[in-house]
């Protein structure tokens, strides 16, 4: 499928990109018989990038990642576990992420400070490490090249979550094929500022970490940053990249002719990601998009794009195909942003329940079959300016309570 200057890869994925493999395992974390120990590995030094959660308890394996990328810039592999997020767990838990690491290097060739760690999973919980060093010290042998070890992976790195995320695209550059591909995580404990997920992109492209940073956090605001499921931003968000540099570009900067179509590239992949993730939300039935145009800013319409997505009344009232509108207006209204008490447009799909801040007859029943279906998308014009932005998340229902209730058991 054609976007603009790339091209979707339908059986696309993490190992699609030159020399990377991928794979995973169940090691004995999770109760069920599910993939629980994973990672990805690259034949050559990739360069890397990361962005971390914003929540001041940040669990051991971000350290260890921040520790593994600021040492060089460059990553040969991340190694992922599901089913423990080693959060809260002290000096234990620090000491076993770095054990983590170490180990893993040892059993691929590689220098413990090339390989990032990431964990997902209850909180307040030290790992089983007896059955981790098992897992990593089996590892190896599960990792491939094709799309196999990518989906053992992607299965790894779950938890609540009901569907695995993979999205890949390639693009030419200076004349060569270049790929950019990526999993992700998530389900529950979603909030902006890094959004509450495990993310791992993979490209061949040639670019430098510094650069590759500078992407990574400008796809991350407009796409991670710009989901929520619950409100909740978890202790073990990450997202990181890698690229291996052996699709034979020039390596991109922001005078590279390329660049603007790698970035776009790149943002499509995060966005994808993103929106899987709101749409997997736990329990949720329906994807919810947010559109705010005509803000002052486009900060300004970020934040009243993330206010309504993430209001608990907006949410319930898409779940129950409920058309109040009323709902989005007093999301809108405390954003804490500028807006026009007499200038606010509101739109369900193409029913407008709103214009110019006063309230217009609409067909009830069109707008409740339109609320019934699995995407709904809610327009907001503030007619104030430029600014825009683009939220997504999901309803509230039932069973995210059920789910939560009993996360832990």
């Amino acid at each position: 499928m054609e976007q603009g200057s790339f091209k979707v890869l339908a059986d696309g994925s993490v190992t699609t990109p030159k020399g990377f493999r991928a794979g995973g395992l169940h090691c004995g974390l999770k109760k069920t018989t599910r993939h629980d120990l994973g990672a990805i590995v690259c034949e050559v030094p990739a360069t890397a990038a990361g962005v971390y959660t914003t929540n001041v308890f940040q669990a051991a394996p971000l350290q260890v990642t921040r520790e593994s990328i600021g040492s060089g810039g460059v990553l040969r592999a991340v190694l992922v576990n599901s089913g423990n997020a080693n959060a809260c767990t002290g000096e234990q838990g620090e000491a076993d992420a770095y054990e983590m690491r170490s180990r893993f290097a040892e059993a691929i060739g590689v220098s413990a400070d090339q390989v990032a760690v990431a964990s997902t999973g209850v909180i307040g919980e030290n790992l089983k490490m007896d059955k981790v060093r098992s897992g990593i010290d089996g590892l190896p042998a599960k990792l491939d090249g094709g799309l196999a070890g990518a989906e053992d992976f992607c299965q790894a790195i779950l938890t609540t979550d009901l569907v695995q995320k993979m999205v890949c695209v390639e693009l030419m550059l200076d004349g060569q094929l270049v790929s950019i591909a990526g999993a992700a995580k998530g389900s529950g404990m979603i909030h902006p500022n890094m959004a509450t997920m495990l993310g791992f992109v993979t490209t061949d492209a040639a670019i430098e970490s510094d650069d590759l940073q500078t992407l990574l956090r400008q796809s991350t605001d407009l796409t991670f940053n710009m989901i929520t499921v619950d409100g909740d931003t978890s202790t073990n968000d990450m997202l990181v990249a890698m690229a291996s540099g052996l699709a034979g570009n020039q390596s991109l900067t922001p005078r590279h002719e390329g660049w603007t179509a790698f970035a776009d590239a790149l943002r499509y992949v995060c966005e994808v990601l993103a929106k899987a993730i709101a749409r997997d939300g736990e329990g949720a039935t329906k994807l919810v998009e947010v559109q705010v145009r005509g803000a002052e800013s486009d900060e300004s319409a970020q934040a009243i794009a993330k206010t309504v997505i993430g209001s608990s009344l907006v949410k319930s009232a898409v779940f129950g195909a409920d058309a109040n509108w009323g709902r989005i207006i007093a999301a809108v209204g405390r954003a804490g942003q500028p807006v026009n008490p007499a200038t606010v447009d509101i739109r369900l799909g193409d029913i407008v329940t709103l214009e110019q801040s006063r309230p217009v007859a609409f067909d009830e029943d069109a707008a409740l079959e339109y609320l019934k279906g699995d995407t709904v998308v809610i327009g907001v014009d503030l007619h104030m300016g430029s600014g825009s932005a683009t939220a997504w998340g999901c309803d509230l229902t039932y069973d995210y309570v059920r789910i939560n209730a009993a996360y832990r058991t």
